[in-house]
This record gives C-alpha cells, sequence and structure tokens, in this order.
C-alpha cells in the first residue's frame, strides 16, 4: 500500500528554517501534488514566530488558500499567548496528541523541521 499523506511537523523557532526550507517544501509539496494530502503541524516555539513574523503569516495565508490543512498544537500556542492569533490567520488551533498520533499509526509519511 503506498502512503500519499504527509504531515510536516514545524517546531523549530529558527526563522531561516521555516522561510528556506519548512515551508518551502511543504508549500511544494502540495504544489506539485507529491502527495495526495498535506498538513503542516505548528508544535512549540513556531507557534510563537509565526504570531511575530508577518513574511510567515503571509506564507502561511497562501497555503492555506492553496489546500494545505494548517494545525496548531493548542497547548503549545497557549503556553506562548498566541492562539487567537494563529486562529485569526485561519490555522485551526487544537490538542494535536491524539490527532498526530493517530496520523501516525495511519501509517503517514511525518516530517520534521
Amino acid at each position: 500500500m503506498k502512503i500519499d499523506h504527509l504531515a510536516v511537523i514545524w517546531s523549530s523557532g529558527d526563522p531561516a528554517v521555516a522561510h528556506k526550507a519548512c515551508l518551502m517544501y511543504t508549500h511544494g509539496a502540495k504544489r506539485q501534488s507529491w502527495f495526495a494530502e498535506v498538513r503542516l503541524i505548528v508544535w512549540g516555539p513556531s507557534a510563537d514566530l509565526l504570531a511575530q513574523d508577518t513574511k510567515l503569516q503571509a506564507k502561511i495565508r497562501a497555503m492555506i488558500r492553496d489546500g494545505i490543512c494548517v494545525e496548531a498544537c493548542k497547548a503549545c500556542a497557549d503556553s506562548y499567548g498566541v492562539s487567537e492569533q494563529l486562529e485569526a490567520l485561519g490555522v485551526e488551533v487544537k490538542y494535536m496528541g491524539a490527532p498526530l498520533t493517530e496520523m501516525l499509526k495511519d501509517g503517514w509519511r511525518t516530517l520534521c523541521f
């Protein structure tokens, strides 16, 4: 069975990792149809970075427009006080432990930045 679903876990608070690797690959994977479904999971320090960086926010809006499901860990976002800011961007903020576990059990490909 071919696994055609990708979950990208973005946890790095490093802007260069976000701009030059994580978001670039994730967006390309969707636009080039490398996977049938692509999800970006904002986890840990990346939540704080996203709330502060307007260029990253513009990239996330474009990714959502292009059909990428962008989710953020609520526990992480709450710990940085940025849940409402992420929701305003169109990011689905929710507790991610169980959903990520289900993706892993279902055989999703995962990539971590």
